[in-house]
């Protein structure tokens, strides 16, 4: 099976794989994948010990382990560390390129989502059985967000809960953040979002509330705009989709 790395790094791949082998070739055994983590990890904070990296698995490349970020960077190492490789890792089937550093960034995310507490979100439950889960990123004044948030009862009706976290894309502190905070400290939540992404007006209150939290968290997943949709698999999906594309996602239509 071959696999392919981005262009800008498909000759260094070559020569630190051919590196790898004529190492490997000489070893005395192989090292157990925990061996090789723990060497790998070793090496790289003995010459950068503040590196914010959460873990280091085997990747699909054999002889190659992925290095996770905090900010889901994907780094790749020989087994000992003597080599690093930027850009994602692609395999090439026989019918398409699959993006194996995604699979990665898709694990911890799905991770990150599902330890998230639902007190913090505005949620919109499925009607009846609940068949899937997608956790949205949004903005009240993003317009794509605001056509989002008409599908949701088409999503409802579907059995797809709808989780909202907060990104006000003006910032912290801005007046589109304020709003954010208003939906979040309202007594209905679900009345108050409604009525913001519909240019309403709803009392303003505070309270201790996550949007703050909620905007860092999605720096910290990737989000690179609103709406940014994540499904239960760690999935990202950026930007607007109507209701029946999401359903073609959630393998529900």
């Amino acid at each position: 099976m071959r696999y392919l790395a981005l262009p800008a790094f498909g000759l260094l791949l070559f020569a630190v794989a051919s590196c790898a082998q004529s190492r490997e070739e000489g070893a005395k055994g192989v090292l157990e994948e925990g061996e090789a983590a723990a060497r790998i990890r070793e090496r790289l904070t003995a010459v950068r010990p503040e590196l914010p990296l959460v873990a280091v698995v085997p990747a699909a490349l054999e002889g190659f382990y992925a290095l996770e970020f905090e900010d889901g960077t994907i780094f790749y190492a020989t087994e000992d560390g003597g080599f690093l490789l930027a850009g994602d890792l692609y395999e090439v089937t026989d019918t398409r390129f699959v993006n194996r550093s995604e699979d990665v960034r898709s694990r911890r995310r799905a991770e990150t989502i599902a330890g998230l507490d639902t007190d913090d979100m505005i949620v919109f439950p499925a009607s009846g059985d609940r068949k899937a889960v997608i956790s949205i990123f949004t903005d009240i004044d993003c317009g794509f967000c605001r056509r989002l948030h008409l599908e949701v009862p088409e999503l409802n009706r579907n059995g797809v809960e709808v989780r909202y976290l907060a990104y006000p894309r003006a910032g912290v502190g801005s007046g589109s953040y304020d709003k954010h905070v208003w939906a979040w400290c309202a007594t209905d939540q679900r009345t108050a979002i409604t009525r913001l992404k519909n240019g309403q007006s709803v009392e303003p209150r505070t309270c201790d509330h996550p949007v703050a939290d909620h905007h860092a968290l999605s720096q910290r997943l990737g989000v690179r705009g609103t709406p940014g949709t994540f499904l239960e698999d760690g999935r990202y999906l950026p930007g607007y989709m109507p209701a029946r594309e999401f359903l073609k996602e959630l393998g529900l239509n």
